[in-house]
This record gives structure tokens, sequence and C-alpha cells, in this order.
């Protein structure tokens, strides 16, 4: 996950509480023990969540800060709700955790999902269309008690003063801070919300979204869930899809799409190109990649960014 502060952070935040498998094993042997003699294998350890493989089927995410402890409830209410209506698998919790033997959050079990982070392993071209379809079935009106987040799904201006010192020092280091992205990128800030608020995923870029052989497996990491403009995870098209062809079929398959919207979308695939390698420079050259990437891709595009 990236955190919902990750616009302003610059480095991966510390851990305000210790998490290894010995944690995880106590916790399941108090709350979930027909599941504690399974192995426990750390597998990623990010801003927010720890998550451990638990055996051959299930997974444990607990949260590492207590920023992110919210989120996890969010996901653990809402993305059950969600799931059925959904055409790519998503890990609905299977068991809910509580605070407890010194741990002081929620925390869930979670179906494994089979597939490699998508910024490792790119989907075939040919799941653009499915895609698109995808995110026409998550884009459905939110209730009013929708959770709130301040940092996606809210008007790009907003985002705006975030983006511009990033803009600046990266033009400095790169070639792909180009007049015509600047100008793009004017564009999405002026570009009306001409759309109802709908369920976002919210964090929709490549290590989020599981592929496996070319097929897109799965789709993770439901924290930032949150009712606002659809253009923020239209923008993961150019975070997944290099080739424009693909792209114009996943936007195809979404279905009709103002040429508003189109402008907002691509402006958070910059907010996130641009946030992704600057904050990945410093520390993380797998972030860094997928910031590289798709600037390129927009930067390549031409006049449309698409």
């Amino acid at each position: 996950m990236l955190p919902k502060d990750f616009g302003r952070l610059a480095k991966t935040p510390d851990a305000e509480v210790f998490i290894d498998d010995v944690l995880v094993r106590r916790l399941l042997h108090d709350q979930h023990p027909d599941l504690a003699h399974l192995d426990i294998v750390l597998v990623d350890s990010g801003w927010d969540n720890a998550m451990f493989r638990l055996g051959d089927c299930l997974a444990v995410r607990l949260p590492r800060r207590q920023i992110a402890a919210a989120l996890v409830e969010h996901e653990q209410t809402w993305l059950p709700r969600l799931a059925a209506q959904l055409s790519i698998a998503v890990p609905t919790p299977y068991r809910l955790g509580v605070p407890a033997l010194g741990y002081p959050w929620r925390w869930s079990v979670l179906p494994w999902l089979s597939g490699r982070p998508a910024d490792l392993e790119p989907p075939h071209p040919r799941q653009a269309s499915r895609f698109g379809k995808f995110l026409r079935a998550l884009h459905t009106p939110a209730p009013t008690n929708a959770p709130k987040n301040p940092f996606r799904g809210v008007p790009l201006k907003e985002r705006a003063a975030a983006i511009a010192e990033r803009l600046a020092r990266l033009e400095t280091k790169t070639d792909l801070i180009t007049p015509t992205l600047k100008v793009l990128w004017q564009s999405a800030l002026n570009a009306p919300i001409d759309t109802p608020p709908s369920w976002l995923h919210g964090d929709l870029h490549p290590r989020n979204i599981l592929v496996e052989n070319g097929v897109l497996t799965g789709i993770i990491d439901w924290g930032d869930i949150t009712s606002g403009d659809r253009a923020t995870d239209l923008a993961a098209v150019w975070m997944l899809f290099e080739d424009g062809m693909a792209r114009r079929r996943a936007i195809a398959a979404y279905g009709p799409v103002s040429k508003a919207t189109l402008r907002r979308a691509l402006g958070w695939a910059i907010f996130f190109g641009v946030v992704l390698l600057d904050t990945g420079l410093v520390e993380h050259p797998r972030h860094a990649a997928i910031g590289e990437k798709t600037l390129r891709r927009i930067a390549e595009a031409g006049d449309s960014g698409i």
C-alpha cells in the first residue's frame, strides 16, 4: 500500500510497533488457534502494513502504523459487500483479528491470491478490456456512510500543492517533465468533476494488481477504499499498459467516458507517476521504475496523453 499521506513522504516511515512471525503466531494461538500450526513467512513490510503468508492458502496482514489501522477496518467492513460484483478476485477477509497481546490494532487473515505484482509481471495487452470492465463494475454509487479519504478521489486541485515541488525537483533530475506533460497536468487541474461519487479502490498502482502468465489474477490492498472521483482509479490504465492501443481498449471497455474525466484520469496518472518516481529515487527502486514508466508513456503519447 502507498499510504494516505504518501504524497508528502520522502521515505518509508518507521514502524510504530514491532511485528514478526512470533507475534503473528501468538495472535493466531490467541484468536484463531486452528490456524496457528500453519507455516508463517514474511512476504512484505511496506509503508503501512506487514504481510505474512500463512500456509499455502492464506495470508495475515497487520498495520504497522496508527494511520493504517483505520484503513484495515474499512477493508474489513466494505470489501465483503463489494466482492460479489467484481470480475477479478479480491482478498475478502477470511478471519478478523482484534487488538491483543500488546498489539494495538485490528488485523486480518485473508485468502492468498496467486500471481506476482504487475510491475514485476505486466499483464498481457489482451487483459486491457477485462481491466476496464472490472473498473466499471467497481465504480458504482457508494452509500453516504462510505469511508472518506482526504487524499484519494478528491478534486485534483487539492493535490496540486503536493506535486508542484516534486515536479520542479524531477525536472532537474530527469527528462520526463516535458512541456507537453506540464500542459496535460494543467488541463487535468482545470477539468471539472462531471461524474457522481462512486466506490474507488483508491490505491490502484501495479504493486496492488496481481498477474500470472499475463492474466490478471487479483486486486489487493483495499485499505484506501473510498467514495470519490472515479478518475483516480482510471489512472491505473497508464500504470499498467505499455501499449497505447491496450490503454484505449481498457477505456473503451470501461464505457462512455467524458473528455473531462479522461483529462482528470490522465492528471491522476501524472500525480501517481511523479510521487512514485520522486519518492522512489530516495530509497525504493521499484516505485521509481513504476513512476518513470508511467510518465514516459504519457510523454510518448503526445498531446492527447493516451
